[in-house]
């Protein structure tokens, strides 16, 4: 199943500098990971704003919410979920 994922990062201004890169590193390393692994299958970051539109490639709403929540930044996180098939319309097989 296709999902389309938007990830807005709310980190507190008072939260510590040191900790939160050490997040983003992990973040960073997290995400690349299912990237290599074929779930997160697009990351775009939305220009102007510390957020990303996702598409994450998963068997069920339940996995898709399990992977999110491994994200290292997810409790700092809205995420808005739309879930997402085939247009008949469209000229790509492995848009399924």
């Amino acid at each position: 199943m296709l999902f389309h994922v938007t990830m807005d990062v709310n980190i507190p201004n008072d939260a510590d500098p040191t900790a939160i890169d050490a997040l983003k590193a992990k973040e960073k390393a997290r995400a690349q990971e299912l990237q290599h692994a074929g779930v997160w299958r697009h990351l775009w970051r939305v220009a102007g704003r510390y957020s990303n539109v996702s598409i994450f490639d998963v068997a069920s709403n339940g996995e898709l919410h399990d992977l999110l929540s491994t994200l290292p930044l997810f409790p700092y996180m809205e995420v808005r979920v739309t879930a997402l098939c085939r247009h008949p319309s469209s000229i790509h097989d492995d848009d399924r």
